[in-house]
C-alpha cells in the first residue's frame, strides 16, 4: 500500500469509526482544523485505497423476531482458508467470516438463524466446506468503538503539525495545518518570507486545499484550513511551529 496516512487522516478514521453515520464533514473538520472540502476529498481518498471498505450499519437481529446470532469458530486447512471464507460468505444466513492467520481455530464466522434449526442448517453448510467447527457460541451482544491511538490527546494542546518525515540527509518534511488566526494565514509566501515568517531555508512544496493539491509560488495566499507542506535541509526551525500555530 503506497498511500501513508498523516494525523489528518488518523482523526478522520476515528470519528467515522466512532459514528460514521452522524458525522458530517464539518464536523470533522472542525476537530481537525481543516476545511470540510479537505476532510471529504481525504475521504474519498481513504475509500480508494481500500482503508475505509465501507460503512455498515450496527443491527440487533434479536430485535427482529428473536433471531439468534451464533459465532462459529472453525477450523479450516490453511489452503484452501480463503476459499472457504468465500464460499462460506455466501451461505444463507452468514453476515461476516474472519480469516485468522493461525493453523487451529483460523475462520470466525457470525451467523443470523430464525431458530435452532435455521442455525444446524448452517452449521451443516459449513461442515460440508471441509471445516471442522471446534466451538458454537450465541452472540449475546458486539460492542465496538474506534481505534483509540487514531483519537485525539484530551490532555495536549493541538498542534499544527499533522505529519512528520525524515529524508536521507537529515532533511525533514513537515505538514502543517494553517489556523485561522496564524500569523501566516492570508499573506502570501513572499510576504510571509519577507516578514520573517519563513525561513529562507525552508521550502513550502505543496499546499492542500480541499480537493485541490496547489503547486505554490511566491503569489500563492495561505488560506485558513490549508494543509501546507514544508522542505527543510535540516532539522526544522522552530519558528516555523509558531508560524503555523493559533495565536493565543
Amino acid at each position: 500500500m503506497s498511500y501513508r496516512i498523516d494525523e489528518i487522516d488518523e482523526r478522520i478514521l476515528y470519528y467515522l469509526g466512532r459514528d460514521a453515520r452522524n458525522t458530517s464533514a464539518p464536523q470533522i473538520a472542525k476537530e481537525v482544523d481543516v476545511t470540510p472540502a479537505t476532510v471529504r476529498n481525504r475521504i474519498r481518498q481513504l475509500e480508494e485505497e481500500g482503508i475505509v471498505r465501507g460503512y455498515h450499519a450496527d443491527i440487533d437481529y434479536e430485535a427482529t423476531d428473536g433471531r439468534v446470532t451464533t459465532q462459529f469458530t472453525c477450523t479450516a486447512p490453511v489452503s484452501d482458508r480463503s476459499n472457504i471464507a468465500n464460499e462460506a460468505l455466501g451461505t444463507h444466513g452468514v453476515v461476516s467470516v474472519r480469516e485468522l492467520l493461525a493453523g487451529q481455530e483460523n475462520l470466525v464466522v457470525t451467523a443470523v438463524g430464525a431458530d435452532t434449526d435455521d442455525i444446524n442448517r448452517i452449521a451443516q453448510r459449513l461442515s460440508g466446506l471441509g471445516v471442522t467447527i471446534e466451538r458454537e457460541d450465541i452472540v449475546r451482544d458486539d460492542v465496538v468503538q474506534p481505534y483509540q491511538s487514531f483519537a485525539p490527546d484530551a490532555d495536549q494542546p493541538r498542534s499544527a503539525i499533522r505529519d512528520f518525515q525524515s529524508v536521507v540527509g537529515g532533511a525533514e518534511v513537515v505538514e502543517f495545518t494553517v489556523s485561522e488566526s496564524a500569523e501566516i494565514t492570508d499573506r502570501t509566501l513572499e510576504a510571509a518570507n519577507s516578514d520573517g515568517l519563513l525561513p529562507d531555508e525552508a521550502l513550502v512544496v505543496s499546499i492542500e486545499r480541499g480537493e485541490d493539491r496547489i503547486t505554490p509560488d511566491g503569489d500563492t495566499r495561505i488560506e485558513a484550513g490549508d494543509v501546507v507542506s514544508i522542505f527543510s535541509p535540516e532539522q526544522f526551525p522552530e519558528r516555523l511551529v509558531r508560524t503555523f500555530e493559533a495565536a493565543e
